[in-house]
């Protein structure tokens, strides 16, 4: 059995009353070093425990007398935002290290979270491997940079095709429009009873994955891939909803009322990654899945759900763009990062244990455990790194034509209301024109209006 988010929450906050009760805050030690990541919510896959457990050792080994002391945080992604805010805001329960994904990082930053790094990055010769837009990602508006990114990931379609081929579609499927897509998910769901045609995240359980592989995935394909859909940078404003958006929540709402996609209620689990990764793809239930790129680090050995045929089993295709214009394909780009927060007891020990961690081959040996894209430049060019997993050229080649968020302070808030508005055509609650309506309004909410009308 699942479990559910109640269980979980209760979990998390029961943590941090723990924590704060026994007063064994990051200050408690002067020789340890506290590290808070996200834990999976599936009990078997442990890719990032069995990396951290490592890097411990490795620390332990090279810096005699200091300890290292992980701290999980076992929740759903909008439940680890929320658990991470709460302890970042008070000494007694601030880690030393925090693991942060990039669409947040601006809006902690903005909150006196986290601690500027550029006095250590500054001194840092490995600094000067990473690769610039990876260096962005962490930077803030006032040009100070706040952690170090531990990889990134683009996005595209995975396809069975052992349904393709009983669809009668084509083993080396390449979807050129959005039609293309929607075509090939209604042959599946004409010959193929008994499996999901197609699944694309949405609605507010999903969280930033509803946002990002499902939304902007198809927002970003609408235009001529080079002026930011949901962002102005020239007038430092966000886009009211057009045309382009109304058409991407078409999309979505086409997926669930033709019953394209998973069951409203399954779509809706706050669980549904963990399922469509460990249950649906590896027991061929799903016919096409628009996701990311780290995916096999749940089928490789000893990570949870193994399963050796996926390169087999499953193809690859990239996102088309709305409709076949230039570029041709649409990928979507994020990451984590590591920070330390602002309240850290030992920032020094802290930054060691990232030194640890991005020398180039535990850089490179985390990459592939985690199926994740190089940010090193030394770890890119390594033939090892490229010939290490089926797929990671496959991901790597789509960074060229990849967007990335508007990470701005209100980016949060605007994904909710993405969310929300997704949601509402998910379940026939509204309109696509409705929908759009409602998000315009959560916009300039979001935004302290903010806003260019479109």
């Amino acid at each position: 059995m699942r479990p559910t988010a109640a269980p979980l929450l209760l979990a998390t906050v029961l943590a941090a009353t723990t924590l704060t009760a026994c007063g064994s805050g990051s200050g408690s030690d002067p020789d340890t070093v506290k590290i808070s990541f996200k834990q999976s919510t599936d009990n078997s896959v442990r890719v990032m425990d069995t990396y951290l457990a490592d890097m411990k050792k490795q620390f332990e080994k090279a810096n005699p007398g200091k300890k290292v002391e992980l701290v999980p945080i076992k929740a759903p992604d909008s439940e680890y935002y929320t658990k991470l805010q709460q302890m970042l805001r008070s000494p007694k329960t601030a880690p030393d290290l925090v693991y942060e994904d990039t669409f947040l990082i601006n809006s902690d930053i903005t909150s006196g979270y986290l601690k500027p790094l550029d006095p250590y990055l500054d001194k840092w010769s490995d600094w000067g491997q990473f690769i610039d837009t990876a260096k962005a990602a962490a930077k803030a508006q006032d040009g100070k940079t706040y952690g170090v990114p531990d990889g990134t990931d683009t996005r595209g379609l995975w396809f069975d095709k052992g349904i393709f081929k009983k669809a009668g579609l084509p083993e080396d499927w390449q979807p050129k429009t959005w039609d293309d897509v929607l075509s090939a998910a209604r042959t599946i769901k004409k010959k193929v009873p008994g499996v999901t045609p197609l699944n694309v995240y949405t609605g507010k359980p999903a969280g930033e994955a509803a946002t990002m592989q499902g939304f902007e995935m198809l927002l970003y394909g609408t235009g001529d891939g080079q002026s930011d859909p949901l962002y102005d940078s020239a007038s430092k404003k966000w886009i009211a909803s057009g045309q382009a958006f109304k058409d991407s929540l078409g999309f979505v709402e086409t997926v669930y009322k033709e019953k394209l996609g998973l069951d409203v209620p399954d779509a809706l689990d706050p669980n549904i990654q963990t399922r469509i990764r460990g249950e649906l793809l590896p027991k061929g239930k799903l016919g096409i899945n628009l996701d990311g790129s780290w995916l096999p680090q749940d089928w490789l050995k000893g990570a949870g759900h193994e399963w050796p045929e996926w390169s087999q089993n499953l193809g690859l295709a990239y996102m088309p763009t709305q409709h076949g214009q230039a570029p041709g394909k649409v990928s979507m780009s994020g990451g984590w990062t590591w920070s330390i927060p602002a309240k850290a007891a030992n920032p020094d020990l802290a930054f060691k244990f990232i030194e640890t961690m991005q020398t180039k081959a535990n850089a490179q040996k985390w990459y592939i455990a985690n199926s994740g894209i190089a940010v090193r430049k030394d770890v890119a060019a390594d033939p090892a790194y490229v010939q290490a997993q089926p797929g990671i050229k496959f991901f790597t080649d789509l960074v060229a034509s990849t967007h990335y968020r508007p990470a701005y302070p209100a980016y949060p808030k605007v994904s909710t209301a993405i969310q929300e508005a997704m949601e509402s055509v998910t379940t026939g609650d509204s309109s696509v024109d409705k929908a759009a309506s409602g998000y315009d309004e959560e916009l300039k909410s979001a935004t302290d209006n903010q806003v260019i009308e479109k």
